[in-house]
């Protein structure tokens, strides 16, 4: 069975730092593109993070560039979002998606991935 299990979230103040897991079980995520959404509710969806199967290329949203990180570890079958200096603005749940792709497309952050997880909940609040 695939699946994709976030963790990782939780409470944190303005300006600290929270890092996301994204784990999969049933395939290899190297193998996969996989992207970062956020949705807080009476909100779209936002496209956060993408990062190409295999590793290397990344895109983010401007809203979190030089703030946040995505990152691959194959060894753990995992991706991680590492987020800094957070914002009362980023508080939303988190989830990853995934998709059999090359690369992250053009309009990622629009791309219907065919795979996603639950999410966990990201609260910025003092």
């Amino acid at each position: 069975q695939l699946q994709l299990v976030e963790s990782g979230g939780g409470l944190v103040q303005p300006g600290g730092s929270l890092r996301l897991s994204c784990t999969a079980s049933g395939f290899i995520l190297d193998y996969y593109t996989i992207a970062w959404f956020r949705q807080d509710p009476g909100k779209e969806r936002e496209g956060v993070s993408c990062i190409r199967s295999g590793g290397g290329s990344t895109n983010y949203a401007d809203s979190v560039k030089g703030r946040f990180t995505i990152s691959r570890d194959n060894a753990k079958n995992t991706v991680y979002l590492q987020m800094n200096s957070l914002k009362p603005e980023d508080t939303a749940v988190y989830y990853c998606a995934s998709d059999r792709l090359v690369g992250c497309p053009t309009h990622w952050s629009l791309f219907r991935f065919g795979s996603r997880g639950q999410g966990t909940q990201v609260t910025v609040s003092s």
